[in-house]
């Protein structure tokens, strides 16, 4: 736990204010002069200064405390720093706000007062030290994940660098995967990360939308189909399992495979063997096969529309993509992308963006912004251009309404971003600080 560094040249003070700070589980450190407190800085993690602005007997104008804070500053930048005043170092202590300091008290203080402000600025050094060390570690990834074909996915939110992260390792493992997620999200785009860092990159890489097939047609696109099979079948055609031989096969919207092909696609995932409709030859091939759904396919096993074994067979690593407005990071890159230097989005087109649950996901993004792009004029897009409906705000709600479960929840959806909790709650990012600090919640 970092400390909190105590710098006055009155050691009651120092004591004074240990105590008071101790009182919320602070560990403090005490220095009378600052060449010692410079060294301690040195020395030891230090979260937070209040500091002094005289240390020499009879000195009243404040120049020790301004030369210390800006060495303190040169020393830990961004360290938050606390000046505690007397009537005639204000003056100062103003000019030192202005420089960066994080507050001022006048002597004698408050204690609640010193108390909230001393809580409130560890938890938001705390914030931002965890933001920078995020940031590093998107960074750091963002090298990693530079060595493969992303296929052009842009590189913006934590939740598409997990994604990738994993989708890079399990792409040369050659194990099935499945890529669960909401429609228009960009499932097909992360089968073909998948196919293109696989060590089957150069073979056969078949893609077929189950979900546009008709039903009495599937098998026969599937596994192929022998002349006369069926009426209308008037040539041999091979199926999409014996074009992907050797290679991959990426069936999309999987859950709407009816039964009698959800049987003899399990066959060939088990045995590598199928027959073409109108055939009685077994044939066997070698395939990986990539699947999506944007279906529950645990909830249709229950309801009985779809096979557990071949839920497992499928299900040999899976990749669950969230929907759009759960990266909000990528919104504006994404829109700026679709653009190409077409238009430019005006600060209010760009807020409207980013107010939309976006419930068609990528492929909406880019139809609204191919649609303002032919219509804005002047090339500035506005949010009538976009024109997409703004959803409703949340309702209001009372801070003393939530409960500890109930803001740990949002935090969680929100990646323990404060600010997007507190506008999913219905209350300001002050309000859900407080709350959290009554009820002993952590991000």
């Amino acid at each position: 736990m970092d400390c909190i560094l105590i710098i006055d040249d009155n050691p009651a003070i120092g004591e004074a204010l240990s105590l008071l700070l101790e009182l919320d589980g602070h560990r403090t450190r005490c220095c009378t002069t600052p060449e010692e407190a410079l060294q301690l800085v040195e020395e030891e993690e230090v979260g937070l200064v209040i500091q002094d602005m005289n240390f020499s007997a009879d000195t009243t104008s404040g120049e020790e405390g301004r030369t210390l804070f800006h060495a303190l500053q040169a020393k830990a930048p961004g360290l938050p720093v606390i000046l505690l005043t007397a009537w005639t170092d204000l003056a100062m202590a103003v000019e030192l706000v202005k420089a960066g300091a994080a507050d001022y008290l006048g002597k004698p203080w408050d204690d609640q007062k010193l108390r909230l402000t001393v809580n409130n600025l560890l938890e938001l050094s705390r914030l931002r030290r965890q933001a920078r060390a995020r940031e590093y570690q998107q960074a750091n990834r963002k090298r990693q994940l530079s060595q493969f074909d992303l296929c052009g996915i842009l590189l913006h939110s934590p939740a598409m660098l997990d994604l990738l992260d994993t989708t890079t390792r399990v792409a040369a493992s050659g194990l099935p995967v499945l890529i669960t997620g909401p429609n228009g999200a960009g499932k097909e785009r992360i089968a073909d990360v998948l196919q293109a860092n696989s060590p089957l990159k150069d073979r056969p890489y078949i893609k077929v939308n189950v979900g546009a097939l008709p039903p009495e047609l599937m098998e026969a696109e599937l596994f192929g189909v022998e002349p006369g099979a069926f009426t209308g079948a008037s040539k041999r055609r091979i199926g999409r399992f014996e074009a992907a031989d050797g290679g991959t096969l990426f069936l999309d919207e999987l859950g709407n495979l009816p039964l009698s092909g959800q049987v003899k696609l399990l066959r060939v995932l088990q045995t590598g063997e199928f027959e073409r409709l109108g055939c009685h030859q077994t044939r066997r091939v070698s395939v990986r096969v990539i699947s999506a759904t944007n279906a529950d396919l645990v909830a249709a096993i229950h309801a009985g529309t779809f096979r557990e074994d071949l839920y497992y067979r499928l299900n040999g690593v899976q990749l669950a993509l969230p929907p759009l407005a759960e990266r909000e990071e990528e919104i504006l890159p994404l829109a700026e992308h679709f653009l190409d230097g077409k238009a430019s989005l005006s600060d209010a087109a760009r807020q409207t963006l980013l107010a939309h649950p976006w419930p068609g996901n990528v492929r909406e993004l880019e139809n609204a912004i191919a649609r303002a792009a032919l219509l804005c004029r002047d090339a500035v897009i506005t949010p009538a251009d976009l024109a997409l409906q703004a959803p409703p705000p949340p309702p209001p709600t009372s801070p003393s309404d939530l409960d500890a479960a109930t803001i740990t929840d949002a935090l969680a959806r929100h990646g323990g971003m404060v600010a997007r909790a507190a506008r999913s709650l219905g209350v300001s990012r002050q309000q859900l600080y407080r709350r959290m600090e009554k009820l002993a919640v952590s991000k």
